[in-house]
C-alpha cells in the first residue's frame, strides 16, 4: 500500500469519526479514488445541525448502528448543492439542490453521494412532531426545492446557522415553525380519515383534554373512544407508539411548556402533580430522560 492510499484512508476514518460524533453512529465506504468529506457543526439552544461536503461515498446505518446509539429523533436533510440518493424502508429519493427530505434516526437508512454534494442535516427531536400532533412522518420522500414550503424552510435553516446567540426558547420555537412549515409534505400521505384514523384522533384528543388527571389510563381512554383495550393498543402500535409511553411523554411536554412560560418558581413536585405525576422522584427521572436535564436545570435556562 503506497503513502497516498494510506493518507486517504486516514482522512476517511477521521471524517467518519466526526460524522459519528455529530450525527450518531454511521458506517461508510468510499466509492472511488476521489472521495472527499468535510463537516462543519452548528449548535445553538435546541438547534443542532451539521453542514457536510462529500463525494464518492456511501453512508449508511444498519440495525447494528441503530442499536449502538439511543437517537429518538429525525434528520431533516437539506440539499444545498449537487445530488444525492437516500433510502429508508421501501422509499428511495433522489435529491437535487434545494430539495428536502426526512430520515428516521431510529431505523436503518442508506445515503449515496457519487458527485460533489453539499447538505445540511438538522436533528429534529421526535417530541417536536408530537407537539405538532403529527403521528405519521413520511421519510425518504422528496420535498421539491421549487415548492414554496421548501423555499421558506431552506431560508429558515440557513438563517438559523448565522445566529450564534440563539437561546433555548427561540431555538425550540424555530424547530416548531420548521415542522409546521413542512407539515403539508411530511404528513400528506397519512391515512385518510377512515374510521380507524378518526378513532385514533379521538383518542389523542381525549388524552390531551384529560392529561392532568391521575386516573387517565388505557381502560378509560378505550371506554371513551368506544374500542376494546386491546384494540386501543393495536391502534397506537400501528403508529409505532405505546399508549402509556405516549401519555407520559405528553405530560412531560406540558410540564416543559409550563416551565418555559412560568413567571414564578412553582415547586417542582407541585408542577409534576398538576400534570398527573404522583411521584416526584419518578417525574424528575422521566423528565431528565426525555429532555436531557432535570426539571430544575430546564427552568433555569428560561429564567436566565
Amino acid at each position: 500500500m503506497n503513502t497516498s492510499s494510506i493518507s486517504r484512508g486516514d482522512a476517511f476514518e477521521a471524517w467518519l469519526g466526526r460524522i459519528n460524533q455529530a450525527c450518531g453512529r454511521f458506517a461508510a465506504r468510499t466509492l472511488g479514488p476521489d472521495f472527499h468529506g468535510a463537516l462543519r457543526e452548528f449548535q445553538g439552544g435546541a438547534i443542532k445541525l451539521s453542514q457536510v461536503e462529500l463525494a464518492q461515498v456511501n453512508l449508511y446505518r444498519t440495525s447494528k448502528e441503530v442499536a449502538a446509539c439511543d437517537l429518538n429523533n429525525y434528520y431533516a436533510v437539506f440539499q444545498l448543492d449537487g445530488r444525492s440518493r437516500l433510502e429508508q424502508g421501501d422509499n428511495r429519493v433522489e435529491l437535487a439542490a434545494g430539495d428536502i427530505t426526512l430520515i428516521d434516526a431510529s431505523l436503518p437508512s442508506n445515503m449515496t453521494y457519487l458527485e460533489d454534494a453539499r447538505q445540511v442535516s438538522l436533528i429534529v427531536p421526535r417530541q417536536v412532531f408530537e407537539r405538532a400532533r403529527i403521528t405519521t412522518v413520511n421519510c425518504a420522500t422528496r420535498i421539491p426545492g421549487s415548492a414554496p414550503i421548501a423555499v421558506l424552510a431552506n431560508s429558515l435553516v440557513q438563517g438559523v446557522s448565522r445566529h450564534d446567540g440563539l437561546g433555548m426558547q427561540e431555538s425550540e420555537a424555530t424547530l416548531d415553525a420548521l415542522v409546521s412549515l413542512l407539515r403539508p409534505a411530511i404528513s400528506a400521505q397519512e391515512s385518510e380519515c377512515d374510521s380507524h384514523e378518526r378513532l385514533f384522533r379521538k383518542a389523542v384528543a381525549f388524552i390531551d383534554e384529560h392529561i392532568s388527571a391521575e386516573e387517565l389510563c388505557p381502560e378509560l381512554i378505550a371506554r371513551e373512544v368506544g374500542v376494546s383495550v386491546r384494540g386501543l393498543y393495536r391502534m397506537f402500535s400501528k403508529k409505532g407508539m405505546v399508549v402509556a409511553q405516549y401519555i407520559k411523554n405528553r405530560r412531560l411536554d406540558f410540564c416543559a411548556e409550563s416551565l418555559r412560560n412560568a413567571h414564578f418558581e412553582q415547586k417542582l413536585s407541585a408542577l409534576g402533580y398538576a400534570w398527573g405525576f404522583s411521584d416526584s422522584s419518578y417525574f424528575s427521572t422521566a423528565f431528565k430522560s426525555r429532555f436531557g436535564v432535570s426539571p430544575g436545570e430546564y427552568r433555569k435556562r428560561y429564567l436566565q
